[in-house]
């Protein structure tokens, strides 16, 4: 038994150290979502400053995909060993920077505690972070070979979800029995025991390319007024206006630095192949789909149902976890059906959860809570192993890093964007269907019909956000299965 055990596991443990530093970092992009209520009590932000305080989120998540480009990139030329090494180093003091925001301003010039500070050192946090996934990826397709290498994807995939579980429960925890800032003060410990586990591993191919950092940040603040511009969707205004055309002007420059890059951050030969860019539209519709519902599930939990911080995580955990479950098993079948079957099959499956979800009401109760999230996180976990499969095959060594990074940073900008998106135009439903609504009343009768109201309107605005992300997947199966038709995806997939 332990023999067979040891051979399944063989191929897979130079994995182990990476899928570790992934958990991690995925660990702090939904933390916040569970300690953001006590953060923002001591930063002194309003709860219902909702376009504001998703700034932490958001933060995060900008950080965490700009930086995956150049990472890519770096990784291509240092070999894995040493980018993921650069990515811990770059998290750990990110993470101490984000414990200790709320003093920052004392100590600089004596002022109060704000907000923007601690905006920022997610930001940084997050630099590193963003790394650690396109370093995995890549390095998963050069220590497995191309037999295991859809369950090494679907692997790192469910470490990456795993963390996410995880990240809500931790941060619960942590404001039950310690104050926020130890959510971060306790990733030191965890870094340091990766950056001691990779250093078993061999250091990876290096390759003489050059690192593109203007195009990176021409990259980076591209990414920033796109979501500064979206943001603003629910309520046009000029700022909206000046970020999207910024963010025009900045994706012409990005795109003619990149092509007269003579190592480009970006290679245009990746984008000649059909299956990689298909692969990418369908992981930027699963990333939006994704964000709906990583933060709406929790935000419905805590706001029309009443439950506390980590109530609303062991809600979200019914659909992380069985995305880790479903990550696996797509790894699994992709090994042994292809991608076609786990693609479309998956997708299928989160349009069913997510219409599912669209049907709650304020009764909704066990098992049929229960039931609704764990289909739905089944099916974002099948496509998890497939979209990278498909993405990565036939890739060129020394652009796998970027490859990689390209396809989390699809991913990514999809989750940023719907975050945008999804936040705008929820405070402007909220607002819209709250507007008749007295704020208060001293009649206890009138009270309550008032409070009723206000959890009506977050049902519908709540129910309206999972039917967008159940058409969203529908959209997505147009490109998945343009995806797995494509000649280079035909040998593994029956087509």
């Amino acid at each position: 038994m332990f023999t067979r055990l040891r051979q399944i596991v063989s191929p897979y443990k130079l994995l182990l150290p990476l899928c570790f530093g992934v958990f991690i970092a995925a660990d702090d992009q939904t933390v916040v979502v569970t300690l953001l209520p006590d953060m923002l009590s001591d930063l002194r932000v309003g709860v219902s400053e909702l376009d504001r305080a998703s700034w932490a989120i958001t933060g995060y998540l900008i950080g965490y995909t700009a930086a995956m480009p150049l990472m890519g990139r770096i990784s291509d030329r240092t070999g894995y060993r040493r980018a993921f090494l650069i990515a811990m180093v770059v998290f750990t003091l990110g993470s101490a920077l984000v414990a200790i925001s709320p003093g920052i301003p004392r100590l600089l010039y004596g002022g109060a505690p704000e907000y923007n500070w601690l905006i920022g050192t997610r930001v940084f946090q997050a630099i590193g972070g963003g790394a650690l996934i396109p370093i995995s990826i890549a390095a998963a397709s050069e220590l497995v070979d191309g037999k295991h290498r859809a369950v090494a994807y679907g692997l790192i995939g469910a470490s990456a979800e795993a963390g996410g579980v995880f990240g809500p429960l931790w941060g619960g925890g942590v404001t039950s029995w310690l104050s926020w800032e130890w959510a971060f003060w306790l990733n030191i410990p965890l870094t340091v025991i990766a950056v001691i586990w990779i250093m078993g591993n061999p250091p990876g191919k290096r390759n003489n390319i050059k690192i593109d950092i203007p195009t990176a940040t021409i990259f980076a603040a591209a990414l920033t007024t796109l979501t500064i511009g979206l943001v603003r969707v629910g309520d046009p205004d000029a700022l909206m206006v000046i970020s999207l055309v910024v963010t025009a002007v900045l994706s012409i420059l990005l795109v003619v630095m990149n092509n007269r890059s003579q190592d480009p951050l970006f290679p245009p030969t990746l984008f000649r192949i059909p299956s990689f860019n298909f692969s990418n539209t369908t992981h930027f519709l699963v990333g939006a789909v994704l964000i709906i519902g990583m933060i709406t599930v929790p935000l419905m939990a805590a706001s029309v149902f009443g439950k506390s911080s980590l109530e609303g995580g062991l809600q979200l955990l019914r659909m992380t976890f069985a995305i880790g479950i479903g990550a696996i098993a797509g790894g699994f079948i992709t090994q042994r059906l292809g991608t076609r079957i786990p693609a479309i099959t998956g997708l299928i499956i989160t349009t069913t959860g997510f219409l599912l979800l669209s049907s709650w009401t304020i009764d909704i109760a066990e098992p049929s809570l229960t039931i609704h999230l764990t289909i739905t996180g089944l099916g974002l976990g099948l496509l998890i192993s497939p979209i990278a499969e498909t993405a990565l095959r036939g890739i060129q060594t020394d652009q796998r890093g970027a490859a990689s990074a390209l396809l989390s940073v699809s991913r990514m900008i999809g989750m940023t964007a719907g975050l945008a998106v999804m936040t705008a135009l929820g405070t402007v439903q909220f607002h819209d269907l709250v507007a008749d609504v007295p704020a208060f009343s001293l009649d206890p009768d009138m009270q309550q019909q008032i409070v009723d109201s206000a959890t009506n309107a977050g049902v519908e605005v709540f129910t309206r956000f999972y039917l967008y992300g159940a058409i969203l997947a529908a959209f997505a199966l147009v490109p998945a299965w343009m995806m797995t038709r494509t000649k280079s995806a035909a040998g593994n997939n029956g087509a």
